[in-house]
């Protein structure tokens, strides 16, 4: 889904079954966070906000954190915050979790963190200019943004869709024109940028699998619709979790750019602090 899902999110933490669509973009998007660490030697994360997307909430620092990082969330929502620190306990992986309303006055010191992030979680923050300028002061190295593609085909037949729910977060958050020049102007160099979590499925609001198959193209997933949850992954109950994701990655390795303009379901920009 490109669009945020504002209602029924708390589903997610009941039946732990994110589907085929999130479960490639978990792994897409893991692997790209390691890829920063290592070149950027990071070793403290924070991710705000970690919610706006569907799917389990609050997961997608899991991955640094088991590599070693230390890794803090922030959430505007106090139950959310709840379930998300019991998800974390789960996969025996220590956070900081913390609630804070207010995403103009992060309560950090200066220089806190060696990076921070989010994913398609931008809509929610009141003054983006501010919230920028606060990531500015308490981040270090690396700031790194991904947001829905808006020239996705997916992205605009969702938004024309819900026009209703619309009302309920500022689209002009994730507007590229309107991010990167605020963090130019804060001395951040855009050293970066792609689309990315570009499956051989279109971003839309159904089962990829039931997709697929109305297309003939029922073998590429198999016949019986299997439960994903990277959690398996994370807790080591499913070691393989991220092979059978990889193997839907060919077409993201192929796709020309002008493909994925309208088929990606993400873009990122990855900025440095410059010196």
């Amino acid at each position: 889904m490109a669009i945020p899902i504002i209602e029924s999110w708390q589903s997610y933490f009941e039946h732990m079954d994110e589907g085929l669509g999130s479960s490639y973009e978990r792994i897409i998007l893991n692997r790209k966070l390691n890829e920063i660490a290592e070149t950027y030697g990071i070793k403290s994360v924070l991710e705000t906000p970690c919610f706006g997307f569907t799917g389990i909430s609050g997961i997608n620092s899991i991955s640094m954190a088991q590599n070693g990082m230390r890794v803090t969330i922030l959430d505007h929502h106090r139950h959310r915050l709840e379930k998300i620190k019991r998800m974390w306990e789960m996969t025996d992986t220590e956070v900081e979790a913390l609630f804070h309303e207010n995403y103009s006055q992060l309560p950090f010191e200066d220089d806190s963190f060696d990076m921070s992030w989010n994913f398609s979680a931008l809509w929610f923050v009141k003054s983006l200019e501010d919230f920028l300028k606060e990531l500015d002061r308490i981040t270090k190295k690396v700031i790194f943004l991904c947001v829905p593609n808006r020239s996705g085909l997916g992205f605009i037949s969702q938004r024309l869709l819900t026009k209703q729910q619309n009302k309920t977060y500022c689209y002009d958050n994730i507007k590229p024109k309107k991010i990167i020049p605020i963090l130019k102007k804060l001395a951040w160099e855009q050293v970066e940028s792609d689309y990315i979590d570009c499956p051989p499925w279109p971003d839309i609001g159904m089962s990829k699998e039931d997709f697929l198959k109305k297309f003939g193209l029922g073998s590429v997933v198999g016949e019986k619709k299997d439960s994903f949850s990277i959690l398996d992954f994370y807790s080591g109950k499913d070691p393989e979790f991220v092979n059978k994701m990889l193997a839907y990655s060919w077409f993201e390795q192929k796709a020309p750019g002008l493909v994925k303009l309208f088929w990606a379901h993400h873009r990122y920009y990855l900025f440095i602090k410059k010196k």
